[in-house]
């Protein structure tokens, strides 16, 4: 079988439409294999940390994500016993990022501004409703077969990216173990249009919530605000999405409030995973085929572009003949080894600060905000800024 001169890039999300920008504007022809019938519309991941809106700038869709999202330069960390512990301020990293604040949307607008720049480019082809069934390469390039409406299909390329999410059929064809553990808990996200600015005095977008009974986190984004908390092991899942459920949590947020609109509500497993390798051969993993981590921190769907820019900086030179593939070997070693420096370290440390019962983390971040280069570094780290560091570090 002739192999087709493209990159064939599994998965329609945030991940594989970066992937497939960054390749077509290096001259890379790419085509994107999706499962689904069309874009997915759900919200699921929802904040873009600074150094992701800079690459994101860089593919041209940044200003527009923004006009459709919410600026939160700041974010806090308050505590049930404690109240306000802790206030950080993006302005203060301004000089290493063009867009020295979170970025409040919808994964899901990010996706449509890509594939509408995307479509009509003579390098850009997609085929919804094709989940893939198989992968089988040589060594000049990859076969994957889909499940199409129409029967078994085969589609060839040089090179696979698996960007297919965390149960990624890719991942699954390779044989590539994914290593990790689930979390006992489960986590609710409650939508509601409730303003808490008027209940909650000082309070910023992006707040978390310590508590060694229940946690929760707040988070604004256009139109409504999402509060997650976790579920624990002995309460059901029938439970957890009932009605009166929900309000008994949403009673927890603001004392003597014990009544909210409901817009909706997402209950999901929580894992920490991550492939026992990046790259088989011609074919290579990222975003959720590749790690995945809880929410707490918003890295996972950034560590996930990230992925995306670093693999297809270093694809695109192999592809037009400039670097052999042995340069792929980097990707793997970068971006596997910061997954676990600083992605899953990071998210794991992040749900033990919210669920410490002493005022250790407290303490913390006094110290933290009492120290001008400690609160540098702080922000660097939770911005995903020094884990781009880390990887350019490894060579």
């Amino acid at each position: 079988m002739t192999i087709d001169e493209r990159v064939l890039i599994a998965g329609a999300g945030p991940v594989g439409l970066t992937a497939a920008a960054a390749l077509v504007r290096r001259g890379v022809p790419v085509t994107i294999i999706e499962a689904g019938a069309d874009l997915s519309r759900e919200s699921r991941a929802s904040t873009f940390h600074p150094p992701t809106l800079d690459m994101l700038e860089d593919l041209g869709v940044a200003q527009s994500l923004i006009e459709q999202g919410l600026k939160a330069p700041y974010f806090q960390y308050r505590s049930t016993r404690y109240g306000l512990m802790g206030h950080f301020d993006f302005s203060d990293i301004a000089d290493v990022t063009r867009h020295p604040f979170r970025l409040q949307c919808e994964q899901s607008k990010l996706t449509r501004l890509l594939f509408d720049r995307l479509a009509g480019n003579p390098h850009f082809d997609i085929v919804f409703s094709s989940p893939v069934r198989e992968v089988a390469q040589n060594a000049d390039g990859v076969t994957v077969t889909v499940e199409h409406e129409s029967g078994p299909r085969r589609l060839t390329g040089r090179w696979l990216i698996g960007a297919d999410g965390a149960r990624s059929d890719v991942r699954r064809a390779l044989g590539t173990t994914f290593e990790g553990f689930t979390w006992p808990e489960r986590f609710l996200v409650v939508s509601t249009p409730f303003d808490f600015h008027q209940v909650i005095p000082d309070l910023v977008s992006v707040s978390y919530v310590a508590s060694p009974e229940r946690w929760h986190f707040l988070l604004q984004i256009p139109g409504l605000w999402r509060v997650m908390f976790p579920v624990f092991a002995d309460e059901s899942d029938e439970r957890a999405l009932s009605e009166d459920f929900a309000q008994s949590l949403m009673a927890r947020v603001v004392p003597g409030i014990s009544r909210y609109t409901i817009a909706h509500t997402t209950l999901y497993r929580v894992h920490q995973r991550v492939a026992a390798s990046f790259r088989s051969g011609r074919a290579l993993l990222a975003g959720d085929a590749a790690h995945i981590n809880n929410p707490l921190g918003g890295m996972g769907m950034n560590g996930g572009i990230h992925d995306a820019i670093n693999l297809t900086e270093r694809l695109a030179e192999v592809w037009h003949g400039r670097k052999s593939g042995s340069e792929l070997d980097r990707f793997d070693k970068q971006r596997r080894l910061v997954t676990k420096e600083y992605v899953e370290k990071q998210s794991i440390q992040n749900k033990k600060n919210l669920e410490t019962p002493d005022p250790d983390f407290r303490d913390q971040l006094a110290q933290i905000g009492a120290d001008r280069e400690k609160t540098r570094n702080f922000l660097l780290t939770v911005s995903m800024i020094n884990s781009l560091k880390r990887a350019e570090q490894l060579g």
